[in-house]
């Protein structure tokens, strides 16, 4: 067996992952979500509001806490979180299986209504993202700045890459490129109308 630290640094995500055991988080995550195209609300929201949490800190970080965080925020029910209250942020705030952290704990709850409001006006947080694609990531970041909280440049791009409305989750010759493509990334029209 070769030992991790002889083998060269990889070079993008994909290829520090194919290293991995089958079993590790980011293997999984990398293999079965990120770059497919998400359709509920609730897990659009899940995504989001982990992207925000990985701020400073590290994706391995969020992808051990997931299921606390799942637990702690009601299965990221977008209405359910949206009517969080402030027993609710001291409550999260006392959640060492989380990150404890205020801006992001009010961030969560205000993007959650935010989009029980998108889901009034556009009949789904999906439905947004779908009136307002095909966006390149400039307008993408000033239409999120505009419209939610904790919403930097870099939540931006990797939050809409994991969903596929932005290219570059996988690089080419990955063989999940492959799975994300045939999966139809809202990515792929963009590409299809320069064409």
């Amino acid at each position: 067996m070769i030992k991790m630290s002889l083998l060269p640094k990889p070079t993008s995500y994909c290829e520090a992952v194919s290293r991995m055991e089958a079993d590790n988080l980011h293997k999984i995550y990398h293999d079965t979500a990120y770059g497919f195209p998400i359709l509920d609300d609730n897990e659009l929201f899940e995504r989001l509001i982990l992207e925000i949490n990985q701020a400073g800190l590290s994706w391995n970080t969020i992808l051990h806490k997931q299921q606390n965080f799942k637990k702690s925020y009601s299965q990221f029910e977008v209405r359910v979180v949206a009517n969080y209250g402030e027993e609710d942020v001291e409550r999260l705030l006392q959640d060492a299986g989380i990150i404890r952290n205020r801006l992001k704990v009010r961030a969560a709850i205000h993007n959650a209504q935010v989009i029980v409001e998108l889901q009034k006006s556009f009949g789904s947080f999906s439905a947004w993202l779908d009136h307002h694609h095909p966006l390149d990531l400039k307008d993408w970041m000033k239409l999120f700045k505009k419209t939610f909280t904790f919403t930097g440049g870099e939540i931006v791009n990797e939050f809409l890459m994991s969903i596929g409305y932005l290219d570059g989750s996988h690089v080419e010759g990955c063989p999940i490129r492959e799975k994300v493509l045939a999966s139809n990334p809202k990515f792929l029209e963009k590409l299809i109308t320069k064409n």
